[in-house]
């Protein structure tokens, strides 16, 4: 049995579980000042200072991490990599540092804080399936404009995770099956998993699939180059990630909300809330003849998955493709665990980040 601690920051918190193996000993999301973080430059430099804070909890919660045997994160700011266990070397620390992909979020800081608390506690320091996995099939990467190539964004650790315990519960391994798999929280992603590999679903992060609590999803490029006519670059990109979904027509992200305003007679709400589910039944549709019918699950994970109602019109709607299966909320942290664990007794082997992308072009 091993023992490992995940770390999975937010924007204003770090989630942290001491586990042996899958099994979480002990769990928190560690709450930052917001205002002290906006005190720093960029993400890198707010790692001795989330560091304390985890610490302190710790200390407080009377909880030690001599013993660890690796410390681990989803990662982030890497160019694409197909799915699996990294080592955090210097390459990785300097790419999360510079988001060298170009996406700036919280998950960067993950590798910089396993790598400092490795070197504090002599253990090994892993990153596992990061939003940059890229496991495409050539079919899904050629779009209507030459040079332009589609690229995808999504929660791969959770989805895949998610897909390798279903499996389990059929008595097979996650590459002898084929899922649809869906995330269903404040991002939203859609994926379709042929035997062990996330083919093909929707850049989340570029605007792509059903729209979310606050992302606009996909929208017709004639249509939203009218709407940014005269408005500011940044404000229009916004609407991908922070100020789309159900920001731009309710002002509001908490799905919860939402709800109880379509129950107490709003419709506008109650159309809003439909409208996302029905989008994200679009795209389960799509995976599946992605998949060319062949579905041996369609799994829905994520914090809004605790709808019954989301859960009940996906079911009407999309089980004759293939039984319908709910596991609400997330097993990121779990999955941390089980996948340092894999890499300690060899079970799976553990990837050298190379800085390449897994694809950078056709050869024709």
């Amino acid at each position: 049995m091993h023992k490992v601690f995940a770390i999975n920051p937010g924007s204003t918190s770090t989630k942290v579980a001491l586990l042996e193996d899958d099994t979480v000993i002990f769990g928190r999301n560690v709450s930052h000042d917001a205002q002290k973080l906006a005190e720093f430059t960029d993400l890198a430099s707010q790692q001795p200072y989330r560091e304390q804070t985890i610490l302190d909890l710790l200390e407080t919660e009377d909880v030690s991490l001599e013993g660890v045997d690796a410390f681990i994160c989803q990662g982030g700011g890497l160019f694409s990599v197909v799915g699996g266990v990294y080592e955090i070397d210097d390459l990785v620390l300097e790419h999360a540092r510079t988001s060298a992909n170009g996406v700036i979020h919280p998950a960067n800081v993950g590798p910089i804080l396993c790598h400092q608390f490795a070197q504090e506690y002599n253990a090994k320091a892993f990153l596992v399936n990061p939003p940059d996995v890229d496991e495409l099939q050539d079919l899904a990467r050629l779009t209507g404009i030459k040079g332009v190539y589609r690229q995808v964004h999504l929660h791969a650790l959770n989805l895949k995770e998610t897909a390798r315990r279903h499996a389990l519960s059929m008595g097979r391994t996650y590459e002898e099956c084929n899922f649809i798999v869906c995330h269903i929280g404040g991002g939203i992603s859609v994926s379709a998993h042929c035997k062990g590999r996330q083919i093909d679903g929707f850049d989340i992060v570029g605007g792509d699939g059903p729209m979310s609590p606050t992302r606009c999803g996909s929208v017709a490029v004639a249509d939203l180059l009218r709407y940014a006519e005269g408005k500011d670059f940044a404000e229009v990109l916004s609407l991908t990630t922070k100020s789309g979904g159900f920001v731009s027509h309710l002002g509001i992200s908490d799905s919860l909300e939402v709800t109880k305003r379509a129950e107490a007679g709003d419709k506008y709400a109650a159309m809003v809330w439909n409208t996302l589910i029905y989008q994200i039944e679009k795209c389960i549709g799509s995976m599946a003849a992605v998949l060319h019918g062949q579905v041996d699950g369609i799994l829905l994970g994520g914090g809004m998955v605790h709808s019954d109602d989301l859960v009940r019109q996906i079911t009407e709607t999309c089980s004759f493709i293939a039984p319908v299966t709910a596991y609400p909320g997330e097993f990121e942290m779990e999955a941390m665990g089980a996948a340092a664990s894999r890499a300690l007794t060899g079970e799976e082997p553990v990837k050298r980040y190379t800085g390449e992308p897994v694809w950078s072009g056709f050869d024709f």
